[in-house]
């Protein structure tokens, strides 16, 4: 499995509306993309303008074809929320516990 870290900054007291804004807007088009797994959306509450999107992915490959086909234009739809550009960082996943987490809550 692979995983895009997505570590964005978003403009002043805009970080729930950006995490809303994936939710709503960038999730669904993530469920259409192929080897797409799951995203966790994580609002940091030391750094209150800290948005971190993990996606997962089968295949490194399904992740780089996402974004060389789709994150353009989630880009463009993300930028008036942001503060500056997104840091995307790669990672192999090494282990997984396999639990969903909605909200807070254990699912």
């Amino acid at each position: 499995m692979f995983t895009r870290a997505v570590e964005l900054s978003s403009k002043s007291g805009k970080s729930n509306e950006l995490a809303n804004t994936i939710n709503e807007k960038v999730v669904p088009i993530l469920k259409k993309q192929r080897g797409f797994v799951d995203e966790v959306i994580l609002v940091s509450d030391a750094e209150r303008d800290r948005v971190l999107a993990l996606s997962f992915w089968n295949t490194r490959e399904d992740a780089e074809q996402y974004h060389r086909e789709q994150y353009p234009k989630i880009q463009e739809t993300l930028k008036p929320l942001l503060d500056v550009e997104p840091a995307i960082r790669t990672f192999e996943v090494h282990t997984s516990m396999g639990y969903k987490i909605v909200a807070g809550k254990a699912a």
